[in-house]
């Protein structure tokens, strides 16, 4: 019973492996899924992506402060009728009572006092950090073992900029839909202007489309100008796709499990705040990585395509062992 068990299973995992043979997937430049699945197991393997992971999420928590302190000194310029007013009633509705005792002064303060040093300082302590950041996850890209390209320092520093200006876009346009986008349909049923309930629903659904195509824009653009191989991938590639639908499941589940499960707040205070988007940032990089290294792995199987030195018939199915 159990000898026939294994040969099924082994006759079971043949016709997987024919079948990864003759498969190919949009994105795949025409390779064989199982050409790209022997290098891409190698670069989860052994390119040390925790680590990678590691240090771009330290760079992104460093410029996560000079952000918030460039934000909020904005908000007293913003020349919107009671804005400052309605966003200090929010927080106060977000914050528990007794912390928000502690900080209501100085949350006043900076919402209604305009300080042009503090704006200016913020701005550029922002600037470098988050170019820091950026640049960090280049030299994470650069560091996979199918790259051995490297940009010097200041094309590193100039693209890093390009790339915070068009993430800055995006993001902010994405923020602005999911802020704002339900409040905007609230407000057209309120006031009559919608009434059939099917257009209701699909200008929500179109709202989380267009939210979720910044977002897949957003890293077809880290994914393209990022990396410093002097081969540039398709803009619209594998890995952009990949890691999209990675990030959005991520998403969804970490706010279900906050929402169902967490109970950080009552383990580590207000501390624990801080431990959950370190978390969250953690992941988000792992999973760029995990898409630029099937990018990148798609990039070695059409290599070694062209090269003949990996022809599709005489593939050994070994992915505990290196490819030659």
């Amino acid at each position: 019973m159990h000898g026939s068990t294994v040969r099924k299973l082994i006759f079971i995992w043949g016709r997987i492996l024919r079948k990864a043979k003759r498969v190919t997937f949009p994105g795949f430049d025409g390779m064989p899924l199982y050409n790209v699945m022997v290098f891409f197991w190698r670069s989860i393997v052994d390119g040390s992506l925790t680590t990678r992971a590691s240090a771009i999420t330290f760079s992104f928590f460093m410029a996560l402060f000079p952000a918030i302190i460039f934000l909020f000194t904005l908000i007293p310029y913003i020349p919107i009728e009671n804005f400052q007013n309605e966003l200090f009633l929010l927080i106060k509705d977000m914050v528990p009572a007794t912390a928000f005792l502690a900080i209501e002064e100085t949350v006043k303060d900076i919402l209604t006092q305009q300080r042009g040093d503090l704006l200016s300082l913020g701005f550029f302590m922002a600037l470098i950090f988050s170019t820091n950041g950026l640049a960090s996850m280049m030299s994470a890209f650069d560091a996979s073992l199918h790259t051995f390209e490297r940009r010097t320092w200041l094309s590193q520093r100039l693209i890093a900029l390009l790339l915070l200006v068009i993430l800055s876009v995006l993001i902010t346009l994405a923020i602005g839909l999911i802020t704002f986008g339900q409040h905007i349909i609230n407000y057209m049923v309120a006031n009559g202007y919608l009434r059939d309930h099917f257009t209701i629903y699909t200008l929500t659904v179109g709202k989380w489309l267009v939210i979720l195509f910044l977002f897949f824009m957003a890293n077809s653009f880290l994914y393209y100008l990022a990396p410093a191989k002097k081969t540039k991938w398709r803009f619209i590639s594998a890995g952009s796709t990949f890691s999209t639908f990675l990030c959005v499941i991520t998403f969804i589940g970490f706010s279900y499990y906050i929402n169902r499960f967490g109970q950080y707040n009552k383990l580590y205070g207000s501390i624990g705040t801080l431990l959950v988007i370190m978390l969250l940032m953690y992941l988000l990089s792992l999973i760029l990585l995990v898409g630029f290294e099937l990018n990148a792995s798609i990039n070695e199987a059409i290599k070694h395509s062209q090269r003949e030195t990996f022809p599709h018939k005489r593939i050994k199915f070994n992915l505990f062992s290196h490819p030659e």
